[in-house]
């Protein structure tokens, strides 16, 4: 039996690696006193009965020529049986290890080598519509208060009425809702109404004036279902028939004229917010605040996407459980500058700092008030559309491969270019929603190109 030349990452006792000699272990008879050997290695050392015993030297029974010496006996060399095995197992793991390389053991994908044939994950370039948004905080709420200032008594007082400054005999609670015709106070027991309206009562109205307070009047009396006349910003005979009944109802003196006081003009119904005066109380200063019925949307627009509101202008409202409703601009106001209110001085400051601070105070209303679920008051985010392109050609941002020296290019995948690929410069247009509009040669809907896995 021979031994191989070298079996690599085999070390023999005593001997260099991959040394066959070293690899060989011969022990003396008297060697086997301190490791016994295994009962297949005395097996193997057992003499052949087919081979005759070895004879000494110098004949059976007889000493050497110098007497002296011990008989010479002729021991058969051989492998071990443990260093055999050392070889095997040292071929095995490398040949297993030579299968785990080539994929033949299996395993997962991931540790396959593999040949670069295209990106790992494509999309397709796709024709569609891209819009871009301006996302923006806003507050959800009622809108801002309004105050309301005890008038002065107008048409005086039914007899036992009272008179004078009058006592204040009752008022509204905090969230109390008053609709047109509904008392906003009582002074004296008298009803101070709410009519609804642009503009407040600020002259007397009678019989001959003519105006657009007068036609406020007739169409709230029109409204409470007043008749006999036309709402057509006249006051005459008819009116003041009208007026006479209304005034009636209302525990006044039937004059026939109004005067300021007689009524409060609001745009709408209003919602009570707080409540100023006391019942027993003259009436003086603030009697209320209150604000508008529906809830609204208030935005701090920075002044630098003016451009994207006006009247009439839509907007997605997304409200803090993550539903959204659709909102209506309905008021844009003028820009005003933070840090030039604080100080006063429009002229002070840091100009650059003042343009950041500059805002544009924006109301939207909601038409579907259900959507607004039972928020009160909340933090809202709103989206505005800035600008809609149509039928064009998009990829997904990260699609883009940046060039050496500027401009940006796509990896489209070709089965006839090394490696799969080919990069192709583009053009870029607008971004919106993750994606981007591109254009250039060999681009087209439908074509493959290469995105991040």
């Amino acid at each position: 039996m021979t031994t191989p030349d070298h079996t690599p990452g085999l070390r023999g006792p005593g001997g260099p690696e991959g040394d066959p000699a070293a690899a060989l272990e011969v022990r003396e008879p008297g060697a086997l006193a301190t490791e016994q050997p295994t009962g297949a290695e005395l097996a193997a050392s057992a003499p052949d009965p087919a081979e005759p015993a070895p004879v000494p030297a110098g004949g059976e029974g007889q000493d050497g020529a110098d007497g002296g010496e011990e008989p010479t006996v002729s021991h058969r060399k051989r492998r071990p049986l443990r260093t055999t095995l050392i070889v095997l197992v040292a071929i095995a793991v490398a040949a297993a290890a030579g299968l785990a390389a080539t994929g033949t053991l299996g395993g997962k994908d991931d540790d396959k080598p593999r040949a670069s044939q295209g990106p790992s994950a494509t999309a397709k370039v796709q024709r569609t519509s891209l819009t871009d948004t301006q996302t923006v905080d806003g507050n959800l709420s009622y809108g801002d208060a309004s105050t309301v200032l005890a008038q002065s008594s107008g048409g005086g007082a039914k007899p036992g009425g009272g008179g004078g400054s009058g006592i204040v005999t009752w008022v509204p609670k905090v969230g109390d809702t008053i609709k047109r015709g509904g008392d906003v106070y009582r002074v004296n027991q008298q009803k101070t109404p709410l009519l609804y309206g642009n503009i407040p009562f600020y002259r007397t109205m009678q019989s001959g004036d003519s105006g657009s307070d007068v036609k406020i009047l007739e169409q709230n009396l029109r409204a409470l279902g007043y008749d006999g006349f036309i709402a057509d910003s006249t006051y005459n005979e008819a009116t003041a028939a009208a007026v006479k009944k209304w005034q009636d109802d209302l525990n006044r003196e039937d004059t026939g004229t109004v005067k300021p006081g007689d009524a409060v003009v609001a745009p709408g119904a209003r919602k009570v917010s707080a409540v100023k005066a006391e019942v027993g109380a003259a009436p003086s200063g603030n009697v209320l605040s209150w604000t508008g019925t529906e809830r609204v949307i208030t935005v701090d627009l920075d002044a630098q996407y003016e451009d994207l509101v006006k009247n009439g202008t839509k907007a997605q409202v997304e409200l803090p459980d993550g539903t959204s409703v659709e909102a209506t601009v309905t008021e844009v106001g003028s820009p005003s500058n933070a840090a030039d209110e604080q100080s006063g001085d429009s002229g002070s400051g840091d100009s650059g700092d003042s343009d950041k601070a500059s805002t544009l105070p924006v109301e939207l209303k909601v038409k579907d008030q259900k959507g607004l679920g039972n928020y009160q008051a909340a933090s809202v985010d709103v989206t505005l559309k800035s600008e809609s392109r149509k039928d064009v050609l998009a990829v997904p941002v990260s699609a883009l491969v940046a060039k050496d020296g500027g401009g940006y290019a796509l990896e489209v995948v070709k089965s006839s270019a090394p490696n799969g690929v080919e990069y192709v410069p583009v053009k870029l247009g607008m971004f919106a929603d993750s994606m981007v509009e591109v254009s250039g040669a060999g681009i087209s809907e439908g074509t493959v190109v290469g995105v991040p896995k």
